[in-house]
């Protein structure tokens, strides 16, 4: 497999969908609480799927997620479960569902303690700052980190479900906690 396509990293491929997110979020920082809740929810569905799997039904979950409004689904109730255990714009999984319920409540307790999510996750790297990565080929993005593995075990001891390493490493590339854009990629 190449390891750019058209300027950009090959693993966007030619999708619209994947290309855009790739070309306008994907390993750009994101500071507001929202968003990054919006990308847990993401990326602990995605466990076990394609990502673009998730990207196709991103607007499902902002319907069935309270558009991602952290206290809003902090609040949601068995009878939500229920309704959204049938929703088709999901992944239908009941343990990913109640899980983004818990993970809700534990996000806000995060916030309390850090004053924001952002501030929490920042706390794991190097300087309280980014990691820019320099790799030249696929091959050399790994799948977690030191900081993946870290952050996912404290998540893990606070109750989160469904973020385990990789996943935690998937959403600090997405939000740009960990930009892994290629030498050579036009989104650098």
């Amino acid at each position: 497999m190449q390891d750019l396509i058209n300027g950009r990293c090959a693993w966007a491929g030619t999708d619209e969908l994947y290309v855009r997110y790739h070309d306008e979020e994907w390993g750009r920082l994101a500071t507001d609480d929202q968003t990054l809740f919006e990308f847990l929810i993401l990326e602990s569905a995605q466990a076990g799927l394609s990502w673009i799997t998730i990207l196709k039904k991103r607007e499902g979950y902002r319907k069935a997620f309270c558009q991602f409004d952290v206290r809003k689904v902090a609040r949601m109730t068995s009878a939500d479960i229920e309704r959204l255990i049938h929703f088709d714009g999901i992944v239908k999984n009941r343990l990913k569902i109640k899980s983004a319920i818990g993970n809700a409540k534990l996000f806000i307790e995060i916030q309390k303690e850090y004053g924001s999510f952002y501030n929490y996750i920042l706390s794991f790297f190097p300087d309280k700052r980014p990691i820019v990565h320099h790799f030249a080929t696929l091959g050399e993005v790994p799948a977690t980190s030191p900081q993946s593995d870290a952050i996912s075990q404290d998540m893990k001891k606070r109750g989160f479900k469904f973020f385990g390493s990789t996943i935690c490493y998937a959403f600090l590339q997405a939000t740009g906690f960990v930009n892994d854009h290629l030498q050579g990629c036009v989104h650098k």
